[in-house]
């Protein structure tokens, strides 16, 4: 059985995803903030990441993530599969090492080590997992693997052969005399053991539980040059020991299976994952699978958010504010107007970052979830200006927008946020009409955040969504987005934003 993939049911062509392929998404949806924290550190960032800003096709090929998340839900399970990673990063940590080396017999102990973490992981796993309920296919099949490879008889040569040699060197006894600059050698034969005597003789001045004053350096782990010429006089004096490890060596450097190697790297995609919405999930937040079609485009989600906002606001104790949203019948478009800073941002992002996400088979946020499987997401969010450029924001505007429509397919997913408002009422209104027309003609899901009310209202596509207030103090935002008619004060609150004459900006001049 060749090497498997927890990835992928089947392996992608070798084109899909490249590196051309435009991912301006990720900073618009601040999915690369996303990214970033889950893939943090780990040796396998790169791997993650890629995981994270691809894309997947088929709807099967998401259930077969999914599946392996699910299996992954269970609380045992994952602590034995973190286990099992851990034990093999630092299997790779020792192999890292071994060529920058320079002592032979370290090389040696080292490459032993190596393989005694590796055999003992590997056969751990293979146990817990043969007792696990499993249900994914790629953990299914996982599994059978290991049971095939842990009794076939490469690994268990390697793991005798591994028990004989760590044994071996482990009954080795010798002593050594240091006579100035002189370092003398020897069997052991009996000679009595200072340390212990020493032990002993202050045990009985011992009063509880001590403070340990030992300082821990975390240092290279290579040798001097005493070292290294004490353990070779110690070959010289066990032989037969020494010329069997250096047989091992030969026989098992290129012990790393290829299959568990990949199997333990993809697994790291799933775990970096899960930790990252652990504290999210310890919050109170829910998240779930979501129903994913390519060929549906009736949407919703209960109880959903931004998943970068909402990371920053746990970290800090702060509430998260969920909201539900759905698509129904002809429906393809929510237009969202409301106050500023009110959550249209925040929701636009988040409807785009639940079709991403959805896309890469992880859970997403929210209690309920069905989302469309969409061919490409195209986003357009207001940026500030680049001086460099000799073009004004609204050409920036119609340049990018055309890029959009251009590019797009009715199977696209187009998110676009307060574009065109660097122009006037009248022009952004004009504009927009004839954008979201061509969106609705499309036939691509898409919302559309803007301070233009009219657009709410231009076809049975079209679904008007607001941010809301508090009802007893306008001022004060709700953040939540709900289904109703725009009701013509988003231009309003704008203009009196923008002249310092809201219900605020007027009670704090009153205040002075």
């Amino acid at each position: 059985m060749g090497p498997l993939s927890l990835l992928f049911a089947e392996e992608p062509p070798a084109d899909s995803g490249g590196p051309d392929e435009d991912r301006s998404f990720a900073r618009d949806l601040n999915l690369d903030q996303v990214v970033a924290a889950v893939a943090g550190k780990r040796e396998e960032r790169d791997l993650i990441t890629a995981v994270l800003l691809g894309h997947l096709h088929d709807a099967d090929a998401v259930r077969y993530r999914q599946e392996i998340f699910r299996d992954l839900d269970q609380p045992d399970l994952l602590g034995q599969v973190t286990a099992f990673t851990d034990r093999m990063r630092d299997v790779r940590a020792h192999l890292r090492q071994l060529p920058e080396m320079a002592e032979r017999y370290q090389r040696e102990s080292w490459l032993l080590d190596a393989a005694s973490s590796y055999c003992d992981a590997v056969a751990s796993l293979a146990e817990r997992l043969a007792a696990a309920p499993l249900k994914s296919r790629g953990l299914l099949a996982f599994r059978d693997y290991l049971a095939s490879y842990v009794a076939a008889d490469p690994f268990t040569v390697l793991a005798a052969g591994t028990r004989d040699r760590k044994h071996a060197l482990g009954q080795l006894r010798y002593c050594v005399r240091i006579h100035g600059s002189r370092v003398e050698v020897s069997r052991y034969t009996g000679e009595a053991d200072y340390s212990a005597a020493v032990l002993t003789t202050f045990e009985r001045f011992k009063q509880g539980a001590t403070r340990d004053y030992r300082v821990a350096y975390r240092t290279w782990p290579g040798m001097n040059h005493v070292a290294a010429q004490i353990l070779e006089r110690v070959a010289l004096l066990f032989p037969d020991e020494f010329a069997a490890l250096d047989a091992y060596c030969q026989q098992h450097s290129g012990f790393l299976d290829q299959g568990v190697a990949r199997a333990e790297r993809e697994l790291q995609f799933y775990l970096a994952y899960l930790g990252y919405i652990a504290p999210l999930r310890a919050a109170g937040l829910d998240f779930c699978y979501p129903e994913v079609s390519a060929a549906s485009k009736q949407v919703e989600a209960a109880a959903t958010f931004d998943l970068a906002l909402a990371a920053k606001l746990t970290a800090h104790g702060k509430p998260v504010v969920t909201n539900d949203f759905h698509l129904a019948g002809d429906e393809r478009i929510f237009v969202v107007t409301g106050p500023n800073q009110g959550g249209k941002t925040t929701f636009a992002r988040t409807f785009g970052q639940l079709h991403h996400l959805a896309g890469v088979g992880c859970p997403v946020p929210g209690r309920t979830a069905r989302l469309f499987l969409f061919d490409r997401l195209f986003t357009h969010f207001a940026r500030e200006e680049d001086l460099a450029q000799m073009s004004g924001k609204l050409e920036d505007d119609l340049v990018r927008a055309g890029e959009i429509v251009r590019a797009a397919t009715p199977d696209s997913v187009v998110i676009l946020n307060e574009i065109f408002a660097s122009t006037t009422l009248h022009d952004a209104r004009f504009l927009g009409t004839k954008l979201i027309t061509m969106l609705i003609r499309l036939g691509a899901l898409g919302v559309y955040v803007t301070f233009v009310d009219e657009l709410a209202a231009l076809g049975d596509q079209v679904v008007s969504l607001m941010s809301t207030v508090d009802q007893e103090n306008p001022a004060e935002r709700t953040f939540k987005v709900v289904r109703k008619p725009a009701d013509g004060l988003a231009y309003a609150l704008a203009l009196a934003e923008k002249h310092g004459i809201t219900y605020s900006q007027l009670w704090a001049r009153i205040a002075r």
